[in-house]
């Protein structure tokens, strides 16, 4: 079954940047544009005002089906229990692995529009769709679909799939040589032992390490009821371990039950991190 077709919110002059968002479950590329571009910074000004040249990017998951509420939804891959994310983890991998794919194929698309410029590029996401893009960024530094730094990586509200395996392997390894790198291959093999299946081959040539140089945007409601923070403190700290900068900001009083972006102050960040 085919993905339905991005929403595309398209610079307001010329193009110079892209970033691609992917929403939460349950949502769709539409409504997730639709809800961001509603809240404003502290100028009153949405993002896409604030950012003209940027081409705003939303997938749209296919619907699947929900082991736990008995139903499809549009959804990036079947997650069983955001209680206890260890549950049923092999219900995530088909879906993760077909979303990436077809995240990838956005970014080398986006990258295609920017004649190559990666460094032009953001990838993103709120909630599943966070757990989704990070994966995303991490297979792609591995079959060698991403060869260079982008210019960010943004989760918000979210969590990281297999996050207490990645955590034994990293904790449990010696790491010799410049940690990073070590990180990165432990990371990139778990995923093509466990995730990535004969679709995503391995890529032959060895890592461009300026990828890693990927700043990293990470923020998450103290108080979300939908997703602890403290599955978003585990993926920062995994995050931390592969990157060399990741910003982590943690906020109460967001809307949604604390599991959105605090307005105007989470937009504020952002925006900075935008624009740096």
């Amino acid at each position: 079954m085919e993905f339905p077709a991005p929403h595309i919110h398209r610079a307001q002059t010329f193009h110079t940047h892209t970033i691609i968002l992917l929403h939460g479950r349950g949502s769709n590329g539409l409504e997730f544009a639709e809800e961001l571009f509603s809240s404003t910074t502290s100028k009153g000004k949405n993002l896409a005002s604030c950012l003209p040249t940027y081409r705003w990017v939303f997938p749209t998951s296919r619907d699947r089906w929900s082991t736990t509420f008995q139903e499809d939804m549009c959804s990036w891959f079947d997650a069983y229990s955001l209680n206890d994310i260890q549950k049923r983890q092999e219900l995530q991998k088909d879906g993760l692995r077909e979303s990436i794919l077809y995240i990838l194929d956005i970014l080398e698309d986006e990258a295609r529009l920017l004649d190559g410029q990666l460094g032009h590029i953001y990838l993103g996401g709120i909630s599943q769709g966070m757990a989704t893009a990070v994966w995303a960024f991490f297979a792609g530094i591995g079959t060698g679909q991403v060869q260079g730094p982008l210019g960010g990586l943004l989760g918000f509200c979210g969590w990281l799939p297999f996050a207490q395996q990645l955590e034994g392997l990293l904790d449990q390894s010696t790491l010799n040589g410049p940690r990073i790198h070590q990180a990165q291959r432990l990371v990139s093999t778990f995923f093509f032992d466990e995730i990535a299946g004969r679709e995503m081959p391995q890529a032959n040539q060895p890592v461009d390490s300026s990828v890693l140089s990927t700043p990293v945007f990470l923020s998450h409601g103290a108080d979300d009821e939908w997703v602890s923070v403290e599955l978003g403190r585990q993926a920062s700290r995994i995050i931390r371990t592969i990157m060399v900068r990741v910003e982590w900001h943690e906020f109460t009083g967001a809307e949604g039950e604390g599991h959105w972006i605090k307005e105007p102050e989470g937009f504020d960040q952002i925006l900075q991190f935008l624009q740096t």
